[in-house]
């Protein structure tokens, strides 16, 4: 019995905190969105970023920041994302909401937009901007690859 706890805490621990770890952004290139009219990633105005990765994984990258830039001039100048899907983060990465971001996109509330894509294979970067400026980025496998 204590050997399937000591296991079980184990794989536990393994799965929400050992592959993760902070990203180290560069300056002034923290956050890329795709330019409508070249159609390469850009970096954007961002403050406050914050971010975690894992090479276990192409899809579990997260990142919180805000944005002065308005949803208007987002969407006017950047590539829109279709089927924006966050996925969660884990607990410990509290700013990271998953829900509150996908609820928010199918209300219209936030607005998905393509920050780089396959940045893994069939694995596109997606961020999600909020009215107020919070924006969220993640990782998901793009539309190509899901019909598959």
């Amino acid at each position: 019995m204590l050997t399937a706890l000591v296991a079980g805490v184990v794989l536990y621990w393994t799965q929400v905190y050992a592959f993760y770890k902070d990203v180290a952004f560069t300056p002034g290139q923290e956050v890329m969105l795709t330019s409508i009219t070249t159609g390469k990633p850009e970096p954007i105005l961002t403050a406050g970023v914050t971010g975690i990765d894992a090479d276990s994984s192409p899809i579990r990258f997260r990142a919180c920041f805000t944005t002065p830039l308005s949803q208007a001039m987002l969407s006017e100048t950047f590539v829109a994302y279709e089927g924006a899907e966050p996925l969660t983060a884990p607990k410990w990465f509290d700013c990271f909401n998953a829900y509150e971001i996908g609820t928010a996109l199918e209300k219209g509330e936030a607005l998905a937009f393509l920050s780089e894509a396959n940045v893994s294979q069939d694995v596109d970067r997606v961020v999600a901007v909020f009215p107020d400026g919070r924006a969220y980025a993640w990782t998901q496998l793009n539309p190509a690859a899901k019909d598959k």
